[in-house]
């Protein structure tokens, strides 16, 4: 398995596995930016990662196509959401630079249907 960064250069997606109370995995493919040493996800704050995310922090990431198809090897990180409006704003504008007009008029239509989002944060365990 893959334990770093650098297998997300230059992707697009990146496909999440989040573990539901009876250990089964969903997958979800999901637009990411990476910044230092961390990964964040903007999704929506209702959405059933999130909420599984609250139960249970482990995940496990790979870059993938749009469609999930995975381009890399899953790697075991820790995910928690975080609630702090200038880490918003940083990820929005890291967002903004990675997809252009993509990100823009999804941001755009999101608005528009009254969407509520959140911040993930995801990040490889240090080695012991």
């Amino acid at each position: 398995m893959a334990t770093g960064l650098e297998q997300f250069n230059n992707q697009n997606y990146l496909n999440i596995e989040t573990f539901r109370k009876n250990g089964e995995g969903v997958k979800t493919p999901v637009w990411f930016v990476v910044d230092g040493s961390v990964i964040y996800i903007r999704t929506g704050a209702n959405s059933g990662k999130v909420k599984r995310i609250r139960n249970n922090p482990q995940v496990r990431i790979a870059p993938s196509k749009m469609d999930g198809t995975l381009l890399g090897d899953w790697g075991v990180a820790i995910s928690r959401e975080i609630v702090d409006p200038e880490t918003g704003k940083k990820v929005d504008t890291l967002l903004g630079k990675k997809y252009g007009i993509q990100k823009t008029l999804f941001a755009w239509a999101g608005r528009l249907r009254g969407d509520q989002n959140t911040i993930l944060l995801v990040e490889f365990p240090s080695p012991k």
